[in-house]
């Protein structure tokens, strides 16, 4: 089981967690909303709790917690580009179908 971040994921994240000057990488996790059921949470980790399962992809400390694990299990993180937007998103094997506006998905 893992969720990793391509390398260029993982440097974007570096820098801005030096650039935060506080952090000890990246959280991510599943919350239910949106018309398919779940949508994707990521934030900066400032601690690692004791129900937490971690990763570590390409020098960055990825946590999450057992229920989002279910459901990102094998997932990558990549640094995406659109139009002037950059930001992280996620490359998600278990997903079954997604909302027509992409802000949910179903496992």
């Amino acid at each position: 089981m893992s969720i990793t971040l391509t390398e260029k994921a993982a440097n974007y994240v570096k820098d801005y967690l030096a650039r935060r000057g506080k952090g000890i990488g990246l959280r991510v996790g599943v919350k239910p909303s949106g018309c398919s059921g779940l949508s994707y949470v990521l934030e900066y980790a400032d601690e690692i709790r004791p129900e937490d399962v971690v990763f570590e992809s390409h020098g960055v400390t990825v946590v999450t917690d057992p229920k989002g694990l279910l459901h990102l299990d094998g997932s990558e993180l990549d640094l995406v580009r659109e139009g002037l937007n950059v930001g992280l998103k996620f490359n998600n094997p278990n997903v079954k179908d997604s909302c027509g506006c992409g802000e949910s998905f179903t496992v």
